[in-house]
């Protein structure tokens, strides 16, 4: 793992952040600055842009939540890992952690940074949710946060979810009001899911003030 964080500070401008996560100072390695990792040839093929970047509030108040869970080995995969937060402190918490992104880089983060504060090895999947692989592997809980904020992944995050959700799993969305949700709990429906639970959870720090909302799911039959 020495030598992939010894690549990534190499290729990107790096800091340290430091979280506080269920009592627990997390600090995290990630890329300086979003804004100098914009790629014009990626934002013309598909609009990308290197959001994973970013520490979120929505994925610090679903890391709170999965350190103060029991994971005991059950298998777990982040939508959209960015660069670790979440996974870093599942796999603290004791899950079978598996990151995955549409940048292979973040994944690559998310591994380092699984290392650094839990020192343990987790899984990683370059994934794209409008072309799943046929073969894509079923856990017991998938989680996101703060992935909704484009308006075409509303319906893509509740398929990625029914394609990759083992029977009788759960799945917990963090959100703070991104434009597709209401696109998203729509298409639950469609997909065989149906929403159990949500809560809203206040985030304050600095001037930020969000209302994260964490929507439970799971299968309807």
């Amino acid at each position: 793992m020495e030598a992939i964080e010894a690549s990534l500070r190499r290729r990107f401008r790096v800091v340290e952040s430091t979280a506080d996560i269920d009592g627990r100072a997390i600090t995290l390695l990630h890329p300086a600055s979003a804004e100098e990792l914009i790629s014009e040839d990626d934002f013309a093929r598909d609009e990308r842009l290197p959001y994973w970047a970013e520490l979120w509030p929505s994925s610090r108040i679903l890391a709170a939540r999965l350190a103060s869970m029991h994971g005991n080995g059950r298998r777990l995969l982040e939508l959209g890992c960015g660069s670790g937060l979440v996974a870093s402190c599942a796999a603290v918490a004791g899950f079978d952690v598996t990151a995955s992104d549409y940048y292979e880089d973040a994944t690559l983060f998310s591994r380092v940074n699984a290392w650094r504060i839990a020192r343990r090895a987790i899984g990683a999947l370059t994934l794209d949710w409008r072309a799943l692989p046929p073969d894509l592997p079923r856990f017991e809980l998938v989680v996101a946060s703060d992935v909704l904020y484009e308006r075409p992944y509303g319906p893509l995050v509740a398929a990625t979810i029914a394609a990759s959700l083992a029977p009788g799993g759960v799945a917990i969305v963090a959100d703070p009001g991104r434009v597709a949700r209401d696109a998203f709990l729509d298409a639950l429906g469609q997909n065989d899911l149906q929403l159990s639970g949500k809560e809203e959870v206040a985030y304050v720090a600095g001037e930020i003030r969000q209302t994260i909302t964490l929507y439970t799911i799971g299968f309807s039959r």
